[in-house]
């Protein structure tokens, strides 16, 4: 058996869509999954991508994969890679594609001088927990996810709009 990572590419975007869903349907959100996939395309791969993916594949048929994108810690003053998603066919799971694919992102953490890399998990997901406690992750109990989307994020950005405060100013 052969594992190996290999950034995806724009010709990979119906694998990554599929897998996204399969993702969601393994984490029982099926329903939430909206995305249009040409936009994906566009922001996985067009000409300012929002955030990177690897294909895990074993055998040279492609298991998994990793969403991933950059982000700041101001306390470290250096960057830290952000991990959106982590899948691995149920099928594949055991074969250590999914050690394979957090491997490979900490290689690049340490390659792009990050200070972290960082993810959520569900709170049931305790076969995932397990497994990453055993690769010795830590949990960050003291914090706590917040989120805005939807109309609530609409109305705040208008906020901002109203008091002056628009992202156009932000850059000049």
């Amino acid at each position: 058996m052969t594992i190996s990572i290999r950034p995806a590419s724009a010709a990979d975007l119906p694998l990554v869509a599929n897998l996204i869903r399969a993702l969601a349907e393994y984490e029982k959100l099926a329903d939430a999954v909206r995305f249009d996939e040409a936009v994906l395309g566009q922001k996985l791969f067009g000409p300012r991508p929002y955030a990177e993916v690897v294909i895990g594949e074993i055998d040279g048929v492609a298991r998994g994969f990793a969403l991933f994108f950059h982000n700041f810690s101001t306390f470290e003053g250096r960057p830290g890679i952000y991990l959106e998603d982590l899948f691995v066919q149920p099928e594949a799971r055991g074969s250590g594609l999914g050690k394979a694919l957090l491997q490979h992102l900490a290689a690049l953490a340490v390659e792009r001088d990050c200070a972290r890399l960082e993810w959520s998990v569900l709170d049931w997901n305790e076969p995932a927990i397990g497994f990453y406690k055993s690769l010795g992750a830590q949990f960050m109990d003291e914090w706590t996810i917040m989120r805005v989307d939807g109309s609530a994020l609409m109305r705040l950005g208008e906020t901002a709009v109203e008091t002056g405060t628009s992202s156009a100013d932000a850059d000049s």
